[in-house]
């Protein structure tokens, strides 16, 4: 623990605080777009749900994916993770779920246009993503295979 000191512990509590935040948003929001989809464009509905889905993005993903990348990035250089396989095969993984949560603002919006370009089946299956990835993550982080 070299500049952390006693703080080490907390930073690494939220750090796993704002992860189980962010993954339950990328949980919710694929299936907020399968309700969303259902619904007639322009309906009351659909406003509705555009704002379900703005409002997990405003309030849940955006900050903790920030915060996330803050505190981990924190604990990176506090263990020199730099230097450790297993970090390597985590930060491949965090770099895709970063660019999972970009894919779902992406959609967001194009819902909120009114374009669905998915089937509920595509959607469902991207669903899947953060769990397969969250898996690698937590086996890399914790048996640290090479």
């Amino acid at each position: 623990m070299a500049y952390l000191g006693a703080a080490y512990l907390w930073v690494k509590a939220a750090h796993v605080i704002f992860v189980i935040f962010l993954m339950a948003g990328l949980f919710m929001m694929p299936r907020f777009f399968v309700y969303h989809q259902e619904t007639a464009v322009g309906s009351d509905e659909d406003r509705k749900w555009i704002d379900r889905e703005q409002r997990l993005l405003r309030i849940i993903l955006n900050p903790s994916l920030v915060l996330v990348w803050f505190f981990g990035l924190m604990l990176m250089v506090e263990i020199g993770a730099w230097s450790f396989g297993w970090f390597h095969l985590k930060l491949l993984f965090v770099l895709g779920l970063s660019g999972y949560h970009g894919w779902i603002a992406s959609y967001a919006k194009k819902l909120a246009k009114g374009q669905r370009t998915l089937s509920d089946r595509n959607l469902r299956l991207m669903n899947e993503i953060p769990g397969v990835a969250a898996a690698v993550i937590v086996i890399a982080v914790i048996v640290k295979p090479f």
